[in-house]
This record gives C-alpha cells, sequence and structure tokens, in this order.
C-alpha cells in the first residue's frame, strides 16, 4: 500500500520502542522487519525516534529491513528524498536533526546517518518466506487488512517464526490478534496493537522460545 507518511500511527510506534528498549540495549545487532514499508517514511521514522533514545553506542547496532511488493520504492528509499510537503508533519526540532535541503528545490534528505541504517528489499508477504529469523521488532501496518483471513493466519505465523526470543511485533490499530493465534503473541501494550511472541505446545520452537525475554515497559524518556 502506498498511502503513508512520517510519524503515521505515532503511537503504536512508541509503545512498540518502549516494551522494547530495556532488551535492545544489551543486542549486538538490533534487527527490525518494516514489513509493507511502501515509500519509506516509515522505516526512516522508526530510524528517527530509536536514534532519540539511543546513545551513538548503542544505535550503531541498529539494522532496519525495510520491505515491500511494490519494487519501484527501492530507488526512493536508498536516496533518503522526499518532497518538502511530506515532513511538515514532523515537529521542527526534529527535521532539523534528520533532514537537509536536497539538491532539487522543495525536497529534503534524510541525513547519512539514518539512511545508512534502512536497507530496501523487494519481498511478497504471501510468499511467507521470511528475510531472516532473528527479528527484535517487526513492523507491518495497513497491509493484512487488504488480505483475507486465511493469509493474515499465515503471514501473522511467519512474523512469528521471524521473531528472536521476546521479539515484538506491531500491527495496525484497527487489526487485533485473530483469537487462532492467542499461543503465539501476547499484547503488551493497553493503548496499541503490540505483542510478544509466545511459545507454546502449538508453536514454532526455535523463534520464540521458552527463555523468551520479558520486556517490560521504559521508565520516563
Amino acid at each position: 500500500m502506498a498511502f503513508t507518511f512520517f510519524f503515521r500511527d505515532e503511537q503504536t510506534l512508541e509503545a512498540l520502542i518502549d516494551q522494547a528498549m530495556p532488551a535492545l540495549q544489551g543486542q549486538a545487532f538490533i534487527r527490525i522487519w518494516d514489513a509493507g514499508c511502501a515509500h519509506g517514511p516509515e522505516p526512516y521514522t522508526l530510524a528517527i525516534l530509536l536514534r532519540e533514545r539511543m546513545s551513538d553506542f548503542i544505535f550503531r547496532n541498529v539494522h532496519i529491513h525495510a520491505s515491500d511488493v511494490d519494487p519501484q520504492f527501492g530507488p526512493r528509499i536508498a536516496e533518503g528524498v522526499f518532497g518538502e510537503r511530506e515532513v511538515q508533519r514532523i515537529p521542527e526540532a526534529i527535521r532539523a536533526r534528520y533532514f537537509h535541503p536536497a539538491s532539487e528545490p522543495g525536497y529534503v534528505e534524510v541525513v547519512e546517518e539514518l539512511r545508512r541504517k534502512v536497507v530496501f528489499t523487494h519481498h511478497d508477504l504471501l510468499s511467507l518466506k521470511p528475510l531472516r529469523e532473528d527479528f527484535s521488532l517487526i513492523v507491518c501496518k495497513n497491509v493484512l487488512l487488504h488480505f483475507s483471513e486465511a493469509q493474515r493466519l499465515d503471514v501473522l505465523r511467519m512474523f512469528h517464526r521471524a521473531l528472536r526470543p521476546g521479539g515484538l511485533l506491531a500491527a495496525e490499530h484497527t487489526q487485533k490478534m485473530p483469537e487462532q493465534l492467542r499461543s503465539h503473541f501476547h499484547p503488551v501494550s493497553p493503548f496499541a496493537q503490540v505483542y510478544r511472541c509466545l511459545d507454546g505446545p502449538h508453536t514454532h520452537r526455535g523463534a520464540c522460545g521458552p527463555h523468551a525475554l520479558h520486556m517490560q515497559p521504559l521508565r520516563g524518556r
């Protein structure tokens, strides 16, 4: 789905990162999958929110895998160039830190530090093949609502396989977790669709195993 903008559904992304921060700070590789990223505002929003919370030392471990079924978004995401109107919703202080004027009038460019963190991969979620199987966080918003119920279940099971122990999944706020997957995911926020993967008798062992980390909310900002 191509329609998106910077800081869309910010409450969900904030809840995801707040829940994850205690565990992320101890990980040597922080891999994040933004599935259905469109032309790039969401993965760069994730990068900004993480950079605002992380030290230089921790942020260097972040790797954001942005994927979409439409391959045309790849070059634009790599360049990190967006129209000035696309960044109008971003607070001025954040905009000044992470964007600078592009060579073309009327456009801005994401700073290099963030561009290095986001890599685009052409990927069809309905292939049911994850990009890899050690993600700390997966974000998939405004995509699953276009799938049938059976397809949504299959994709969510695939996400479960792709998450590392204690990994978190963020979904679009209208897409509640299906009852059939209550043994796979547990809600961790009363205000957003954010879930921790679980291990149980009917889940894929080895992804979210019995020693999964129990993440707690981050205190303070």
